[in-house]
């Protein structure tokens, strides 16, 4: 078996990247939360997917939509737990990341570093246009106000809120083009985490001494 996995083409390729990868021996517990991202970041995606075969993005019935789910789909409450809270802890493990690598100055690989900014304003993204599509008081509220920031850009920001927003206010419109980027910007985040990957590879992982990574 550990000669399969080291010379088919394809299970080399995972062999490399998660079994015969070099590192650092003196890395601790803290260089796991970028591991642990991945899964909440798998998690969030199949749970999600579960989700949206039942949610409906129309102001009239995206609430009892919710509702539904909680009520009447099996496991339905449970699943939209899952997906909710682990919005919560996925950014809990993304606030550890960048306070390790900041402490241990993983900013200095320029590469990987920016890839992981990237990969933090869609998070962002990703989770405010999923903080309205349940389309309580405080999702359309909350969409009027951010949303509304964007009428500070200079000659083009009213234009572009309206752009956002599909018309001249929080409506219908704002609500599907919101449902359709929460179910597309998880996939370009698993993209973007594949080239954080690449890059992070390439240059092996930092750690507390800043030892070059031995196989």
């Amino acid at each position: 078996m550990a000669n399969l996995r080291k010379t088919h083409p394809l299970l080399k390729i995972a062999n490399d990247a998660l079994v015969d990868l070099p590192a650092p021996s003196n890395i601790s517990v803290w260089w796991n939360f970028g591991s642990l991202l991945g899964l909440c970041l798998a998690t969030q995606i199949l749970t999600g997917l579960f989700l949206a075969m039942h949610y409906t993005s129309d102001i009239s019935t995206a609430f009892s939509s919710v509702c539904h789910i909680c009520r009447d789909v099996s496991y339905g409450w449970l699943i939209r737990n899952i997906h909710a809270n682990g919005a919560s802890f996925f950014f809990i493990c993304i606030y550890m990341h960048i306070a390790r690598g900041l402490y241990y100055g993983s900013y200095l690989y320029k590469e990987t570093w920016n890839i992981g900014v990237v990969l933090l304003l869609l998070t962002m993204m990703t989770a405010f246009v999923g903080y309205v599509l349940p389309w309580g008081q405080m999702s359309f509220w909350g969409a009027t106000v951010i949303t509304n920031l964007l009428s500070a850009v200079p000659y083009v920001g009213g234009a572009l809120v309206q752009w956002i927003w599909g018309g001249f206010s929080v409506d219908n419109a704002t609500l599907t083009r919101f449902f359709a980027f929460h179910f597309l910007f998880p996939f370009v985040i698993a993209a973007a985490t594949v080239l954080h990957l690449l890059f992070l590879h390439e240059t092996g992982s930092n750690n507390q001494r800043g030892l070059t990574p031995m196989p």
